[in-house]
Parts: structure tokens; C-alpha cells; sequence
């Protein structure tokens, strides 16, 4: 985890050392907080200029940070923290957390525990519970806080480990860390997703026992647990304690999670009545979340026309907003409207600065299930015209053409989808292209989509099997791709055997020349 300067910091480090280090590292390295006016505000901006460009996440941001030290600049420590805050809203995880590796790394920035806890939850996001439990471990007791704990455990209901969430709530309560509602709101979140209903009661009971309040979190996990289990009764009871209570604010998300409970367990006309009630409680500024969950459930509810009523009334009218464009056109596939659906389109295709094709893939779905095809294919011929399609546009085409058995086609969608770097296909659409190539015998397309897949990461032994059946049923040799196992490290196991006798494909000795068991080495 520890990251190092570049030699060029470090020479700089000595040179400022041998100049005056106390009077030039301050100012180089400061913590203090800034006023904003200050000349530093705009070295402030270059410096996220600089690090807000570099948008991928494999590349880096360290070189920058170190430049920006050799040009003789100040590095703020509000700087680091506001820059990580950015990249962390961004979901750029990796980036956050060079910058706060960077921060901890240097001895003139002092992590407070908030440092700490923020830094532990971007360890958790990038290399996942395990790493973070051995940096937390490594801490000094005077970090170990009750943030840093709370990191810890937000990183545990994140992965969904109850046996580690539960063994950190039961340290916290006995270092009397655990007299606030928060780490039983994270239990009661963990234990919805799970499932485990009857341990939501149980901390109910410990709340009450502790005399700890139930806050606006914990109603609104426990009213989420309860439409989870279609408990409807006690979604009912927990709605009923917010609107009683004066001093509970019942927000538009709460009728929309009620509305959606109705609507699980079919009752429409009482989802309905959510539904205006959520309407009622939308706030006059930045409504496009709530319009959305709105046209969502009622598509859900099947009521197109009051669908079309609230799109109508709280559309976007001074701004294209790309996401509440595809949500409606998603909406009204759901109804089978897919006129609708294309007017709708139309609309935001005529009036967009940036053409994002993550609305077009909402039509395309439509289309393809619906079995539209030459719609889809009109509809991505006039789009891609001066444009680059996302790596999905071509997905949605491939899980089309495989729908309705058009496999050439699925297969040729599959191949312009790795031309986007980092795109990861669809498993599915890859094993029903796969099969398709194998059962026509196709060596050349199957290693040219296997060499795709390579270039993604290492290949299973079921890509090589798959090469091996389909070379055979080609009549081709197979010991270049034995050969390439072999390096891979794979060794014959009992389907590779298979696979090489006489049988299916017939007297394959012949296509064995030159190969013999040392291939036991290939498993």
C-alpha cells in the first residue's frame, strides 16, 4: 500500500532541506486552511485541472501531484482533502485514493481520523474488505476512533459480511462506540439485503432496552426492510410513525419505497395514492430524480395516462436531461409503447448538445424485444454517422440478434463491441457466440474471439477446450493451441482427454503427431 516519491521530489525534498526545511517545507507542505480569495485559490484549480483530466483509471495521478512539487508550487492539505472529496462524488475510487496514499505518505500532512476513515473506505472500494481490515489493523489505537470503526463497518455491508459487520458492532459496544443510532442502521441496511428480518426486530429491542432514538435513517431502513419482506402491515406502521410525528420531515422518497411496496404485492389503487402523495412532496428545485422514480412506478403501475401526465407537467424545459429522456422511453417500452417511445426519443434527439448513446440503447432494448431488428438497425445506422458508439450499443444488437437466432450478426456485434477499450462483454452473449462458432467449426473467427478475450485477461480452460473441439471438427491441427496451455500453465485433466480421443470427431490420432503425454504437463 505504501507509495514512494519520484526521484525528482525526493531531490527536491534535499535541496529545500539544505536551504531552510523548516521555513520551505511549511510552505511548500501546509496544512493550514487557505482563505479563498487567496492568490492560492487559482493553484488550487490548475492543480484539479491538472488531475480532473486524467479520466482514466488506470493511469496515474501520482506524476501529476509530484510535478506540480517540482514547479515549486504549494500543496495545501484542504487541497488533498476537497480533491479527493471530487474524484470520491466522481466514483473515480482509484484516483481518491492515490491522492490520500500521497496525503499519508508525507510527514507533514497529519491525518486526522475523518482522514483515516475516509482513506479506509477508498481502501475497501479498490482492493476490497480484506486489505482494508489489514490497514485498519495497523493503525494506532489513538486513530481507532469511532469514524474509523464506522469506515470499517460501512465497508462490511458493503460486501454483504454479516459475520464481520456483526463482529465489528459487538467491538464497538464494548468500547462504547455504539450509543448512536449509526451502527444499527448499517446492521438494519445489511440485514435487508440479506434477508435476515428477524435480526432487524432484535436491534429494534436492543435500541429501545439502550435507550438509543431511532433516527430518519433507521425509519427509512426498517420501511425499506418491510417492503423488502412485502411485510406490508408493518410498512404500514412505520409510515404511519413518520407522518404522526411532527418532527419527522416525510420526504417524496418515502411515498415512492411505499408506492413500490404496494405495487409488489399488487396493490395498485393504494401505489396509486402514494404515488400523489410523492407528487405532493417533490421539491420545487431539482425534481429530475423524483420524475424519474415517478415515471418508473407508474409504468409499473401500468397507468400510461398518468405516465404521460407527470412527463408532460415536470419535464425538463430548460435543459436536455439525457437521463430523464431514457427513463421515459424505458417507461413506455414497459407498456408496449413503443410509439411513444420513439416520439420521445425524437424529441431529445433533436434537441441534444451531446449525443449519448446511452439513450439510443434504451430504445434499441425496446426494439429488439419486440423483435424490431431492422428498426435497431436503422435507428444505429443513422446515429453512428460522424459518431463513436458506446461498447453497450452494440451489446444490446448482439443479445438482440441472439433472441431471435440471427447469430452471424450477434457475432459481428460482439467483435465491435472489443474495439472499445475496457469494455467487458456480456457472459452470456459471449458463450452463445462461442457455442454458435463451435458448432460451425469456425477456427478462424473462434481464435480471432478468443484472442479478444485474452486481451481482457487470462483465458479458462473452457476457452481452450473450445478452441480444441472446434480445430478438431475443422480437421486442423491442434498443437498450436496444446502449446499455448501449456504456457498458460493449464494441464490436461479428464475433458481435455476427451476431447483428443477417437470419437466424436472422429479418428483424431492423426491431429496427435508429435504430441505425446509429456502434455500431462498441460492440465
Amino acid at each position: 500500500m505504501k507509495r514512494h516519491f519520484s526521484a525528482k521530489v525526493i531531490n527536491l525534498l534535499n535541496q529545500v532541506h539544505h536551504q531552510n526545511s523548516s521555513r520551505v517545507l511549511a510552505s511548500l507542505f501546509s496544512t493550514k486552511t487557505l482563505n479563498p480569495s487567496s492568490a492560492s485559490s487559482s493553484n488550487c484549480l490548475r492543480l484539479y485541472d491538472r488531475i480532473i483530466e486524467i479520466r482514466n483509471p488506470k493511469v496515474s495521478i501520482v506524476p501529476v501531484l509530484d510535478q506540480w512539487v517540482d514547479e515549486g508550487n504549494a500543496v495545501h492539505k484542504h487541497q488533498l482533502q476537497s480533491l479527493v472529496r471530487s474524484l470520491k462524488s466522481f466514483q473515480r475510487f482509484n484516483h481518491a485514493l492515490e491522492i490520500s496514499d500521497w496525503m499519508a505518505n508525507h510527514p507533514h500532512f497529519i491525518l486526522s481520523p475523518k482522514d483515516v476513515a475516509i482513506r479506509l473506505n477508498l481502501i475497501c472500494r479498490v482492493h476490497g474488505l480484506q486489505h482494508a481490515e489489514n490497514h485498519f489493523e495497523n493503525l494506532p489505537i489513538s486513530l481507532k476512533t469511532q469514524k474509523v470503526y464506522g469506515a470499517l463497518l460501512s465497508g462490511s455491508v458493503e460486501e454483504k459480511n454479516v459475520e464481520k459487520a456483526e463482529l465489528i458492532v459487538q467491538k464497538m459496544r464494548e468500547m462504547g462506540m455504539a450509543s448512536s443510532p449509526f451502527p444499527y442502521n448499517m446492521l438494519i441496511n445489511l440485514y435487508s439485503q440479506t434477508r435476515e428480518f428477524d435480526k432487524i426486530d432484535m436491534l429494534m429491542q436492543e435500541m429501545e432496552m439502550k435507550g438509543i432514538p431511532q433516527d430518519t435513517y433507521t425509519l427509512n431502513n426498517r420501511l425499506y426492510a418491510y417492503v423488502a419482506a412485502s411485510d406490508i402491515s408493518g410498512m404500514e406502521k412505520i409510515l404511519s410513525q413518520m407522518e404522526e410525528d411532527p418532527n419527522f420531515y416525510v420526504s417524496w422518497q418515502v411515498y415512492s419505497t411505499a408506492a413500490n411496496g404496494y405495487l409488489k404485492v399488487g396493490m395498485t389503487e393504494t401505489a396509486l395514492l402514494m404515488l400523489k402523495k410523492m407528487e405532493g412532496m417533490m421539491p420545487p428545485q431539482g425534481k429530475k430524480l423524483a420524475l424519474e422514480f415517478l415515471v418508473t412506478l407508474y409504468a409499473k403501475a401500468g397507468d400510461k395516462d398518468e405516465l404521460y401526465r407527470v412527463w408532460n407537467m415536470y419535464k425538463p424545459l430548460n435543459e436536455i436531461v439525457d437521463s430523464s429522456y431514457a427513463c421515459m422511453i424505458d417507461s413506455l417500452a414497459k407498456l408496449d409503447d413503443i410509439e411513444g417511445a420513439e416520439r420521445i426519443f425524437e424529441e431529445w434527439e433533436s434537441q441534444c448538445t451531446f449525443y449519448d448513446f446511452r439513450v439510443l440503447n434504451r430504445l434499441l432494448v425496446a426494439y429488439c424485444n419486440k423483435g424490431f431488428l431492422d428498426k435497431a438497425e436503422a435507428a444505429v445506422n443513422k446515429a453512428v454517422v460522424g459518431k463513436t458508439p458506446y461498447a453497450p450499443t452494440w451489446n444490446v444488437l448482439a443479445i438482440g440478434y441472439i433472441k431471435h437466432n440471427q447469430m452471424p450478426k450477434a457475432v459481428d456485434m460482439l467483435k465491435r463491441s472489443f474495439l472499445r477499450h475496457g469494455w467487458v462483454p456480456n457472459s452470456d452473449v459471449v458463450t452463445a457466440c462461442l457455442d454458435y462458432l463451435e458448432g460451425q467449426g469456425d477456427l478462424d473467427e473462434m481464435e480471432d474471439m478468443i484472442n479478444s478475450l485474452k486481451k481482457l485477461g487470462p483465458l479458462t480452460r473452457d476457452a481452450y477446450h473450445r478452441l480444441l473441439r472446434t480445430c478438431l471438427k475443422a480437421g486442423k491441427s491442434v498443437d498450436k493451441f496444446l502449446d499455448q496451455m501449456e504456457t498458460d500453465g493449464f494441464t490436461a485433466d479428464e475433458e481435455t482427454r476427451k476431447i483428443l480421443e477417437p470419437g466424436e470427431f472422429g479418428p483424431n490420432w492423426n491431429f496427435l503427431h508429435g504430441v505425446n503425454w509429456r502434455r500431462e504437463t498441460v492440465k
